[in-house]
């Protein structure tokens, strides 16, 4: 577990504010790895393992208490796709974590001191279809059948013993229902957090009504957004907090724009760490960075919520 033990993400979210890591993509090109991939970051669990270990321990060393596992757009179907057989696919999801948990290790040595944990990524349905979807939601599934596609992985990854389960970049709230349902006996907290544009999720409803969803949900430590354009975020700090009256968790895109079709980013960046004393200020309590979002700006970050 954690090199705290007694002191979970939970209690720790009661006392103050936690930084998460920044875009695990962004951080592994800049290695110099090709994600040009229908897998992206996850093919890199069975080709280049130790290239992901680097990217975590980059970001602990930068100043983040908190490494999102690169299982995002790991699932069953498409490593099938690619021919890796349900096994082996669940043998990369507990990887994942271990990864992550390996990290944090050789931090400790090199002389981090702060508890470190590690979040299990779980992305939405449509990051497996790898054709910019995750972005729109509505994808034509019912709640049932969303969540009879996130369950066997939540179970794989719950079962690598993470601190916490992130239920990433949902873009419709018929998603988060079954994700919510999916997570529920796994005995391991989640974190719920959509990606927006403007007031509501991508699938275009309120956000009220989607933050509502985890209110009485006893499994979610934080709700908030992520993957989205920094500007997004003032706003959804304040509903979240009122409605479900739980921690906010934060980790906007630098505020550069996906292109599908390209499979490129464009725009320029409006990410500056100085946003975060406000968004700290609303109620943010977990805060971090999504894509393009790099260890230099969590360093910038962790320097405004942990001043020296």
């Amino acid at each position: 577990m954690t090199s705290d033990t007694s002191r979970s993400l939970a209690d720790a979210l009661s006392t103050g504010p936690v930084v998460l890591d920044g875009g695990m993509s962004n951080q592994l090109e800049s290695a110099g790895h090709d994600l040009s991939d229908e897998l992206w970051s996850a093919r890199l669990l069975a080709e280049r393992p130790e290239a992901i270990v680097e990217a975590h321990l980059a970001y602990f060393e930068a100043g983040a208490d908190v490494a999102i596992t690169s299982s995002y757009q790991a699932t069953f179907e498409g490593f099938a796709k690619r021919g890796i057989p349900h096994e082996r696919a669940a043998e990369l999801l507990g990887l994942s974590v271990e990864l992550a948990r390996e990290a944090a290790r050789r931090a400790h040595t090199k002389g981090v001191t702060r508890p470190l944990w590690v979040a299990a990524s779980v992305g939405p349905y449509g990051a497996m279809l790898a054709d910019g979807s995750e972005y729109r939601g509505r994808y034509g599934l019912s709640v049932a059948e969303l969540e009879r596609f996130h369950r066997p992985r939540l179970e794989v990854l719950a079962a690598a013993a993470p601190d916490v389960l992130a239920l990433e970049t949902v873009p419709d709230a018929d998603e988060a229902r079954a994700l919510l349902r999916g997570v529920r006996g796994l005995g391991v907290p989640a974190w719920l957090s959509y990606s927006v544009a403007g007031d509501r999720t991508r699938a275009g409803q309120p956000l009220e009504e989607a933050f509502a969803l985890a209110a009485d949900a006893d499994e979610v430590v934080a709700v908030g957004v992520n993957c989205c354009a920094p500007e997004d975020v003032d706003g959804a700090i304040a509903t979240a907090a009122r409605v479900t009256g739980k921690p906010v968790v934060v980790y906007p895109n630098s505020g550069e724009a996906w292109d599908a079709e390209a499979r490129a980013w464009t725009g320029r960046s409006t990410f500056a760490a100085e946003q975060v004393a406000g968004w700290e200020r609303a109620g943010a309590r977990l805060v971090g960075g999504c894509c393009r979002v790099g260890p230099g700006a969590i360093t910038g970050i962790s320097e405004v919520l942990r001043p020296a």
